[in-house]
């Protein structure tokens, strides 16, 4: 594995790395060709998708409302099947970002929870997921601190840490805070009685999720090129512990819940992302870091590719010796890492 050597800090804001490609065994999955910006898998192989986010200034190659999709990883052929949305949600500006499944282990009931973006807004979907192919639409959250969310972990049936990325809503505004380097994004603990910024100064709060053992929450801070690692406390605040630098944009971060390794979907160049230019596309790159809570964790570049093959990847969340892999608007990858 080729073995990412950086020093936190010494990255400049926007990354313009050419990366030598890299591949694994893969195949394209079939229904999905705009984007899965976010892909989730259950402890019993059951991955959920988010597909057709439009997320301005990024490109989208779809008018259609955004879909869910599931597969299941234990299928001699896992196929993305659309999950049928039932309730009261309208699914015609339904526009899924960032998602996360939790399991209630008194019932084994499962909820999934989706970052959703209805005429640029923001907003949380909680979903049961009624077996099949059902997802039954629960309730609807809105809070004033939940403003530009981007993704989410459920540590309960109605309670989430979210992130937000954006601390100004204008572009110009947003871009002058990306330029002198503010770190004014945070991560928001909501719960139905109680809601509150629960970590603060990160310059751009993206992927968010949780080590197998529940103590510790991962935060990408996309634009300082880090993983930041902070602990639960009592009452829901997070302790910043440390940051592990990527050299990359990384925006979902997937647990492998065996092995407690981190797995990131990331940009390796900021301009191709945000200048979408067909004949030199933007590149993807899959980092994995081993041993995170350890003095030297090890930062491993696994799949790479210069955009040819796929463009703008999102999440790569691993599942026994698999790794499903998602981009922004593009199409998404099944591939075998044995």
């Amino acid at each position: 594995h080729t073995v990412r050597k950086y020093t936190a800090g010494a990255a400049d804001l926007f990354v313009f790395l050419e990366v030598p490609v890299k591949h694994l065994k893969c195949r394209y999955l079939e229904n999905i060709e705009y984007g899965a910006e976010d892909i989730t898998v259950l402890k019993d192989g059951l991955a959920f998708f988010s597909t057709g986010l439009k997320y301005p200034p990024l490109p989208s190659f779809s008018d259609d409302p955004g879909k869910m999709y599931i597969l299941d990883l234990l299928h001699p052929r896992p196929t993305p099947v659309m999950l049928q949305i039932k309730g009261q949600l309208d699914l015609s500006s339904f526009n899924p970002h960032g998602i996360s499944v939790y399991t209630d282990e008194t019932d084994g009931s499962v909820y999934l929870f989706v970052v959703n973006h209805p005429q640029k807004n923001s907003q949380i979907e909680i979903f049961s997921f009624v077996g099949g192919d059902t997802l039954l639409h629960l309730k609807t959250i809105i809070h004033p601190l939940l403003h530009s969310v981007n993704d989410i972990i459920a540590v309960g049936v109605e309670n989430f840490y979210a992130t937000n990325d954006h601390y100004f809503h204008n572009d110009a505004l947003h871009f002058l805070t990306i330029l002198l380097g503010l770190s004014w994004c945070d991560v928001v603990y909501y719960s139905p009685g109680d809601v509150r910024v629960a970590a603060s100064a990160i310059m751009s709060s993206n992927g968010i999720n949780i080590s197998p053992d529940k103590r510790y929450i991962y935060v990408s801070d996309i634009l300082d090129h880090e993983i930041d690692v902070f602990k639960r406390q009592e009452g829901e605040q997070l302790v910043f512990m440390k940051s592990v630098a990527v050299g990359s944009l990384c925006d979902n971060i997937e647990v492998d819940q065996k092995s407690g390794d981190v797995w990131l979907g990331c940009h390796p160049n900021s301009m191709k992302l945000s200048q979408f230019n067909p004949e030199d596309p933007p590149g993807s790159e899959i980092i994995k870091i081993k041993n995170i809570h350890s003095e030297q964790p090890v930062v491993t570049q696994e799949y790479v590719d210069d955009g040819h093959v796929l463009m703008a990847s999102t999440v790569a969340a691993p599942y026994e010796g698999k790794l499903l892999i998602g981009t922004v608007f593009h199409k998404a990858l099944y591939c075998n890492l044995k």
